[in-house]
């Protein structure tokens, strides 16, 4: 692959180079590092260090689960969008309206994991006092792995969902243009003895990271991914990147490409449209040279507690674990895996390995990153 070259002229007064690496060895960063060197790079561009570990931590946290697509992946893009002021790093979301079981938020343009913690941890709150918290949020920015925050909610107990709208990137069915974004939903809900079921999808038939994730492996894109400016299907990476329009779950008209547009129309209601935020086209494009202007997305966190319904979720959802697991799988070398079970054995992979194997483009990334905010690079295992 050739060497691709782009820069960012920061108003602090510098700028981050990216290219290609050539062939080397696999590296191991461990976790800890990881989140380290994410914390100093926020700090770097003025963020507050709370702000920086939750944001570190999210980010380290799709790493360690394999969504690459969502970690380190989006480091660079955060920290253009913090040192132009297009995101503002500090801001605290605020209250506008609530009741006892929902609330209206403003995250003043604040990071997506600072406002996407405050709205969940506000929707647990409720739920543990009148069974249900639904908090919208506006103001707010890209928030990572929409399952982070049903952990959060599982995490005390109850069952967690959430919904974000992004940059326009999906092309509803018949259109070759782009009209909604990838517009993500999760759902988590634990079972016993530590199972969960844990879906974290997007309503395109594959986030954009993974685009991304391709153009830095120079390999092609399945069919089904993504459309090229006629709208025709298009196996080429580069050309579906600059196209901007990834195709909706189920891909085309012929193969129920329409319902995953219908879902990502329905996560722009309840996020975008119902919170005030900006919704379809309204929202910026946002590249890995940052933006220019607010992203004003809208957001959805929900948190109920099972207990207020049937007896014994926990227990029936381990039966229905076991059943969905327990089907035949067509070929026996590949069990029928639930949601959340790769992620699973991801962690256990990078826990086993002693740290996480990054592409040799993003390490590449992180080092310019390192030696231009002035910050101690990356170490290895």
């Amino acid at each position: 692959m050739g060497c691709l070259r782009a820069s960012r002229v920061f108003s602090m007064g510098f700028s981050i180079t990216y290219r290609t690496m050539s062939a080397a060895a696999p590296k191991l960063v461990a976790v800890a590092e990881s989140r380290r060197f994410m914390i100093d790079c926020f700090k770097a561009v003025k963020v507050p260090q709370a702000h920086a570990e939750a944001q570190a931590d999210l980010l380290v946290a799709a790493d360690h689960r394999g969504h690459f697509s969502h970690g380190m992946n989006r480091l660079e893009m955060y920290i253009n969008d913090l040192a132009i002021n297009s995101t503002d790093g500090a801001a605290v979301p605020k209250i506008l309206k609530e009741t006892p079981a929902t609330a209206w938020v403003d995250g003043l343009n604040g990071l997506g994991a600072v406002v996407g913690n405050y709205c969940m941890d506000l929707a647990i709150k409720k739920a543990k006092t009148v069974g249900v918290g639904w908090v919208c949020a506006k103001g707010s920015n890209h928030y990572g792995m929409a399952g982070w925050y049903a952990i959060r909610a599982m995490d005390q107990g109850l069952v967690g969902m959430s919904m974000t709208n992004t940059s326009p990137l999906m092309a509803p069915t018949r259109a070759k243009e782009a009209a909604l974004g990838t517009n993500p939903l999760s759902l988590g809900a634990n079972a016993t003895n530590g199972d969960k079921f844990l879906l974290d999808m997007a309503t395109t038939a594959v986030a954009v990271g993974k685009i991304e994730i391709q153009r830095r492996k120079g390999a092609p894109l399945p069919d089904g991914w993504a459309q090229d400016p006629s709208g025709e299907v298009t196996n080429d990476a580069e050309l579906g990147f600059s196209t901007g329009c990834l195709m909706p779950l189920g891909g085309s008209e012929l193969t129920s490409g329409y319902k995953g547009y219908g879902l990502g129309a329905m996560v722009d209601i309840l996020s975008g449209v119902m919170s005030g935020a900006n919704y379809s086209t309204q929202v910026r494009k946002w590249t890995h040279a940052g933006a220019d202007s607010a992203a004003d997305l809208g957001q959805v966190f929900i948190a109920v507690d099972p207990n207020c319904f049937a007896p014994n979720f926990e227990e029936r959802m381990a039966d229905f674990n076991s059943r969905l697991r327990g089907a035949t799988p067509t070929d026996p070398s590949k069990p029928v895996l639930l949601a959340g079970d790769k992620e699973k054995k991801g962690m256990a992979d990078v826990d086993a390995a002693g740290g996480i194997q990054y592409l040799e483009n993003q390490l590449k990334t992180c080092a310019n990153l390192a030696e231009i905010l002035k910050i101690k690079p990356l170490s290895f295992v």
